[in-house]
C-alpha cells in the first residue's frame, strides 16, 4: 500500500470520509471550524476532486459519533492533514466510480468526463452520474492511495475565492454555544478553587437556598444550580466560600526573568560551541499571555440512560472525550460531544474546563441539562496560561560578519498540557494526576523549542532548554507556542549582529539564506515597503523586518512593519510576503495570515498576564488591554505559493515574524532596542535609559 497523506494514515476507511446520498456529497472531517476557513476549504478540495459544484457538498463535522478522529485542531495542520486526507479520499472515491461506469458504458474512464457529477463520454451524456453508480460501489473499503489526485493545471475550484459557508449562521442568533438552551436546562456557576491545593472549607448554604438555588459539591469542586441564569450568578455572589491552603503567588513571578531560578528539566540538543573571543549575547523575553476570547467559556452537558453527552467549543473533542472518559469512569463508547461555535481562541483556552464542569455537573443531576457559564474573571484567572519565556542567543562573527558558533537558551514552561485533566478534575476522582512538563519532540515540530532553529546558514545550532517542571499557574498552548518568541529573538539578534557587521539587515539575512523560497518572500516584503528607502535609526519612526518558516516546514512569511514610536508604540503600516505552496482559498488564506499579524502585534505591545495574590491578577480588560481596532493599521499580503507546491500549514505563520518586525522597527525608531514583550512605555523608557 501506497503510504497515505495526512490523517488518511488512521482513519483508511473511504465510508468514513465519504459518502454520496442522492444529489449530494456528505463528506465528515474530524477538524473542526474556528473561523480559519477549513470548512470551505475542504469543501472546495472534494468538490475539485469530484468535478462537483461546492454547493452539493454536505459537510459533517464536530460530532464524535459522525467523523473520523482528526485529533485536536491545532498547529497549522487542518489543511496539511485533514485537506490532504480528503483530497485522496475523493480521488480514490471518483476512480472507483469511473471503473464502474466504465465497466457499464463499455469504455475506458479516460475517455469519461464529468460535469457536476454527471458523466458524458464525447461530450455527450451518458445517463451516468456518480448517484446513479454510488449504490453499486461500496465504498466500505481502505483507500489504497493508488488513485492519483487532479493536477494542479486542471483546477477549476481550489485557487478560487469562494464566500466562507460558515459565516451567515454565525450573523445571527443561535449560532454559539452560548445561545443553546434546551428545556429543562439548569444553569450552573461553579466556585473555583483560588489555588492549586486549595480546600472548601464551606460555602453559606442558608444564602444560596434563600436566592432559590441548589448546590452540588463534590470534594473540593462546588457549583450552585438554578432554574434561571440570574439566580445562580446572584447564588454564586452569596455563597461567600471559605477556602484553606490557598497559596500567594508574588507579583514578580508575572516577569520572565523569575524563570530563571525556577526548577527545572535540562534538555540539550547539538552541541556546544567552543569558548571565543568576542562573542556577541542577548536575552529576549515575553511574560505570560491570555488567550483573551471575546466570549468567556461555556457548556452544556446531559447525562441520560447511562450516556453523556456535551456541547462544546473545545477544539479537541476526541482527546477530550478520552479524558472524561478516564475521569468518570464511562467508557468513550459512551460519551458524545459534540462542538458548536464558541468565541475565537487559538491554543487551549477555558473550554475543555467549561466542558468538564457540565460533564461532572450534569452527572450529579441525571437527565437534566446543565448550562456552564464561565465569567470574564474566570476566564482571565483560570484558563491556562500561554507561558512567560527567555531566549538567550549567543554567537560570534566570523572574519566575513556571518554568525559562528551560534547558541540558544530557553527557559519555559510547558506549552503542551492539552492531555492533562481541566480543572473540573478536582470533582473527578478517577481523574489522573497531572502530567509531567512535556517537549513536544522536534518531529512534531518541538514546543519551547519551536523555531529555535534558524532556517539561516549559521552552522549546527545548540539548545539548551530549561523545561520549567511546574510552572506558578498552569500553562499551556497560545498561537505558534514558542515559536512566537523564539523567531522574534532570533530576527532581533540578527538586526544586532548586522549592525555589529556594519550590515543592512535585509542583506545580512539574504547573504545566510540558500532557500530560493525563503529568499523569494524576504525579497518580495522588501519590495513592497520600499525598503530600499529606508532612513536612519533614531528619527522616531522605524521600518523593520522579521522572516521565518513555521516549524521549519510549514509556511514561510516575510514580515515588514512601519513604525512611529511617541508616548507608545504606533503601528503605521504592515507588509507581508508568504508563500504557503497551493493555496485553496486565497481570500481565507489572506485572512489568516492577517489574523496573525494583528494578534501577534497585540502581544508584542500590549498583552501580559499579571500575577498576585493567589493567582492572576488582571481580571479584566483594563488590566489585560488588547490591540484596538483603532490601533490596526493598513496590512498587505501578497502570496507567492504555486498550486504544484503541497499546501503548507499558515496560520501560525505570521506570529513570529510581525513581532520581531515590530521589535525592529521599535529599534529602528528608537536608536536602542527593547528586548521584552510586550513593548510597554516603561521598557520603552528603560531601554533609552540604559
Amino acid at each position: 500500500m501506497t503510504d497515505l497523506p495526512g490523517s488518511l494514515r488512521d482513519t483508511p476507511r473511504l465510508d468514513r470520509w465519504l459518502a454520496l446520498p442522492p444529489g449530494r456529497v456528505r463528506l465528515s472531517i474530524g477538524k473542526i471550524e474556528l473561523g480559519q476557513g477549513i470548512a470551505t476549504a475542504v469543501t472546495q478540495i472534494a468538490a475539485e476532486e469530484l468535478d462537483v459544484a461546492p454547493n452539493r457538498v454536505d459537510l459533517v463535522t464536530g460530532d464524535t459519533d459522525a467523523v473520523p478522529d482528526e485529533g485536536s485542531t491545532s498547529s497549522s495542520l487542518s489543511i496539511e492533514m485533514s485537506g490532504t486526507a480528503v483530497r485522496q479520499a475523493c480521488a480514490e472515491v471518483r476512480a472507483l466510480l469511473l471503473a464502474e461506469a466504465a465497466r457499464r458504458l463499455n469504455c475506458a474512464p479516460a475517455e469519461l468526463a464529468v460535469e457536476d457529477g454527471a458523466l458524458l463520454r464525447a461530450g455527450v451524456a451518458t445517463g451516468q452520474s456518480w448517484w446513479t453508480l454510488a449504490p453499486l460501489v461500496s465504498l466500505a473499503r481502505e483507500a489504497t492511495g493508488a488513485a492519483a489526485p487532479k493536477p494542479a493545471a486542471a483546477f477549476r475550484v481550489v485557487g478560487r475565492d469562494l464566500p466562507r459557508r460558515d459565516l451567515p449562521a454565525r450573523l445571527f442568533p443561535g449560532a454559539f454555544v452560548h445561545d443553546l438552551l434546551p428545556a429543562g436546562v439548569l444553569h450552573a456557576r461553579v466556585l473555583r478553587q483560588p489555588s492549586p491545593g486549595a480546600r472548601l472549607a464551606g460555602i453559606d448554604e442558608a444564602a444560596v437556598a434563600r436566592r432559590g438555588a441548589d448546590w452540588v459539591r463534590i470534594g473540593d469542586f462546588a457549583a450552585v444550580l438554578a432554574e434561571d441564569e440570574s439566580v445562580a450568578a446572584a447564588a454564586l455572589e452569596a455563597a461567600k466560600p471559605r477556602w484553606e491552603g490557598v497559596a500567594a503567588i508574588p507579583s514578580t513571578e508575572s516577569q520572565a526573568e523569575a524563570l530563571f531560578t525556577a526548577p527545572a528539566t535540562e534538555i540539550l540538543i547539538g552541541t556546544p560551541p567552543a569558548p571565543a573571543e568576542g562573542r556577541h549575547a542577548a536575552t529576549y523575553t515575553r511574560g505570560y499571555v491570555s488567550h483573551g476570547p471575546v466570549g468567556p467559556s461555556c457548556a452544556l452537558a446531559a447525562f441520560r440512560d447511562g450516556r453523556l453527552t456535551v456541547w462544546t467549543h473545545s477544539r479537541g473533542l476526541f482527546p477530550l472525550r478520552a479524558v472524561l472518559a478516564a475521569a468518570t469512569g464511562l467508557e468513550e463508547a459512551a460519551i458524545t460531544l459534540r462542538h458548536v461555535p464558541g468565541a475565537g481562541t487559538f491554543g487551549t483556552a477555558g473550554a475543555e474546563d467549561a466542558a468538564a464542569d457540565a460533564a461532572m455537573l450534569a452527572l450529579a443531576r441525571p437527565g437534566r441539562p446543565v448550562r456552564v457559564q464561565w465569567r470574564r474573571e474566570d476566564e482571565f484567572g483560570f484558563e491556562p496560561l500561554g507561558p512567560a519565556m527567555a531566549v538567550r542567543l549567543e554567537a560570534g562573527l566570523d572574519a566575513a560578519g556571518r554568525p559562528a558558533g551560534w547558541a540558544v537558551e530557553i527557559w519555559s514552561p510547558s506549552h503542551v498540557m492539552r492531555g492533562a485533566p481541566p480543572l473540573g478534575r478536582v470533582a473527578m476522582p478517577n481523574a489522573p494526576p497531572l502530567p509531567p512538563a512535556f517537549e513536544a519532540p522536534a518531529a512534531l515540530g518541538g514546543s519551547a523549542t519551536r523555531n529555535a532553529v534558524p532556517l539561516y546558514d549559521v552552522g549546527a545550532p545548540f539548545i539548551r532548554l530549561h523545561l520549567v517542571e511546574r510552572g506558578v499557574l498552569r500553562t499551556s498552548s497560545v498561537r505558534a507556542l514558542g515559536a512566537g518568541v523564539n523567531v522574534f529573538a532570533i530576527e532581533s539578534f540578527l538586526d544586532e549582529l548586522a549592525d555589529a557587521a556594519g550590515a543592512d539587515p535585509l542583506a545580512y539575512r539574504l547573504a545566510l539564506l540558500t532557500d530560493p523560497r525563503a529568499r523569494a518572500v524576504l525579497e518580495r516584503a522588501a519590495a513592497m515597503a520600499g525598503w530600499a528607502g529606508r532612513g536612519p535609526a533614531g528619527s522616531g519612526r522605524g521600518l523593520g523586518l522579521g522572516f521565518a518558516r513555521y516549524k521549519n516546514r510549514s509556511a514561510y512569511a516575510a514580515v515588514v512593519a512601519a513604525v512611529a514610536v511617541e508616548r507608545e508604540v504606533r503601528l503605521e503600516r504592515i507588509w507581508c510576503a508568504a508563500d504557503c505552496g497551493c493555496v485553496i482559498n486565497p481570500d481565507g488564506a489572506r485572512n489568516q495570515l492577517e489574523g496573525g499579524i494583528v494578534h501577534a502585534a497585540s502581544m508584542a505591545l500590549k498583552e501580559q498576564v499579571m500575577l498576585g495574590g493567589a493567582g492572576v491578577s488582571s481580571l479584566s480588560w483594563a488590566e489585560y488591554p488588547i490591540l484596538r481596532f483603532s490601533e490596526i493599521p493598513e496590512i498587505d499580503v501578497d502570496l507567492l505559493g504555486v498550486p504544484d507546491d503541497p499546501p503548507l500549514g499558515l496560520g501560525e505563520a505570521t506570529m513570529g515574524p510581525t513581532a520581531a518586525a515590530i521589535g525592529n522597527a521599535v529599534a529602528h525608531a528608537l536608536g536602542a532596542r527593547v528586548r521584552g514583550m510586550p513593548m510597554t512605555r516603561a521598557r520603552i523608557e528603560a531601554s533609552l535609559l540604559a
